[in-house]
């Protein structure tokens, strides 16, 4: 059931966090949900809600249960706006393409995501500092196999300020096509598989002004391991 999938995702996210007030706050704010809201469904009062998202209380098992479900009710009550958003970006998708999508607690720099894959930065090395909020990795070769146009929309997550991660690379030059053609634009670029990137890759990448990222790191796994500390780390 696509309502039970998210559900699982956001107090999935919560749970994982060292700073679950600050997940709980950011899934409010994604729902457009007042802390009032939440409160009356949750028949608590607004200050229980606000000493959770101020870190004032650290909430259990049971109450992300209840805080979840609250969102997923307010949001059933407005016409499931943002259920059929996320259920459109994902859900849909080739699940085996797919093989890390994650939103960072806050944001960090191209530099730390750089450290975390063990890259070199080819392209547009001037933009380290700027700000990645969270990271998709696919598995390129079924991605361009698998994905429609729509798809790959679906892979800039709840932000295209991200990080797009192409696996099992061979030159990079059709991943960076891709990029090339579709309008909406990752906020980085990083190959892994592949010991050389294609000079048009690196043109591309230059004249959309996308960072672009060599990963020499020993494997997809500890890739994946290393991002989603990155994600956690604040």
């Amino acid at each position: 059931m696509i309502e039970e999938d998210i559900a699982k995702r956001i107090a999935g996210e919560i749970i994982l966090s060292d700073k679950p007030w600050i997940i709980m706050k950011k899934w409010r704010e994604i729902f457009e949900a007042s802390q009032i809201e939440i409160a009356n469904i949750m028949k608590v009062t607004p200050s229980v809600i606000s000493d959770y998202e101020v870190g004032r209380r650290i909430p259990g098992s049971r109450f992300i249960k209840k805080f979840v479900n609250a969102l997923i009710e307010i949001d059933r009550k407005r016409g499931c706006k943002k259920i059929k958003e996320f259920s459109n970006m994902l859900l849909d998708m080739p699940k085996d393409a797919i093989i890390d999508i994650r939103e960072y607690v806050e944001p960090v720099t191209v530099k730390d995501i750089c450290l975390s894959v063990k890259g070199e930065l080819i392209a547009c090395s001037h933009l380290s500092s700027r700000k990645i909020f969270g990271h998709t990795i696919v598995d390129s070769i079924k991605c361009i196999e698998q994905l429609s146009g729509i798809d790959f929309f679906r892979l800039m997550g709840e932000t295209p300020m991200r990080a797009l991660i192409f696996t099992k690379v061979s030159i990079g030059r059709s991943p960076m096509v891709a990029v090339r053609v579709y309008p909406i634009k990752p906020a980085m670029v990083v190959m892994h598989g592949t010991q050389r990137i294609d000079e048009l890759a690196i043109k591309l990448a230059t004249i959309e002004q996308i960072p672009l990222v060599l990963s020499k790191i020993e494997s997809t796994e500890k890739m994946v391991e290393n991002l989603r500390e990155l994600a956690f780390r604040k």
